[in-house]
């Protein structure tokens, strides 16, 4: 076949292939950058800036990531088995998410939930939204806190080594890590409690109730002032003043 070392045709075959190649290339920068679609099926989104940072990431229950922290990604010591989305600051940290999953078990308990929440800098959530069920208790509230001015990766590291200790020695160490990384408090509840009655309780810096007003199961309103103890120092109902 000696029409294969033709000098001649391996040219004219050299320019074909190279034509060929050129129209690929420019059908492929010739697409169009927006484009509709009517049913898109994925597993998982994750966008990005250009430079890679990861912004927001929308995944099911199977591929939900990891903690970010500073576009690291990291293992989360509350494995969550649940869908959503999680919200990613421009350094690529972790800054808040929405997640909810919902279903029966198979002895007939209902488990489900909503969860929407905002995260401190570099820390954990200050505002979230809660609603869900826990077999026959029903809940949904509003919480707002505050958050030390402590990295969250400190807490992370302490986990992880905290986490491997026995379970009679855990609360000890993770009370001497509060002890040096203060400033975590709940301050803010409003919602339905499972006992359904409805209230708003202010707290303190210490995330003690100090101003409770409630309206009962039974429908009867009462406002309470609490001391640093919890003890009641006066109570306000509509019968009693």
């Amino acid at each position: 076949m000696k029409i294969f070392s033709d000098p001649r045709f391996l040219v004219i075959y050299s320019a074909i292939v190279t034509i060929a190649f050129a129209v690929t290339l420019l059908c492929g920068f010739a697409a169009p950058r927006n484009q509709t679609f009517d049913v898109l099926t994925v597993h998982r989104i994750d966008f990005v800036e250009p430079d890679g940072t990861p912004r927001l990431i929308i995944s099911n229950r199977a591929q939900f990531p990891g903690a970010f922290m500073r576009k690291k990604e990291y293992p989360r010591p509350d494995r969550r088995d649940t869908a959503g989305m999680i919200f990613v600051n421009d350094e690529g940290s972790e800054m808040g998410g929405l997640i909810f999953g919902g279903l029966k078990e198979k002895d007939g308990t209902i488990q489900n939930h909503v969860h929407l929440s905002f995260d401190q800098y570099e820390q954990d959530q200050i505002f979230s939204v809660d609603s869900g069920r826990e077999d026959q208790e029903k809940f949904s509230a509003i919480r707002l806190g505050e958050r030390g001015d402590y990295p969250i990766q400190e807490a992370y590291d302490a986990s992880l080594i905290i986490d491997k200790l026995p379970k009679e020695q855990q609360d000890a160490e993770w009370k001497k890590f509060f002890a040096t990384h203060q400033g975590d408090a709940n301050r803010i509840y409003l919602g339905r409690s499972p006992d359904k009655s409805a209230s708003l309780r202010i707290k303190d810096s210490e995330s003690r109730d100090r101003l409770v007003i409630r309206v009962n199961a039974d429908g009867n309103p009462v406002i309470q002032f609490l001391d640093a103890d919890g003890k009641v120092t006066n109570e306000l109902t509509a019968t009693k003043k």
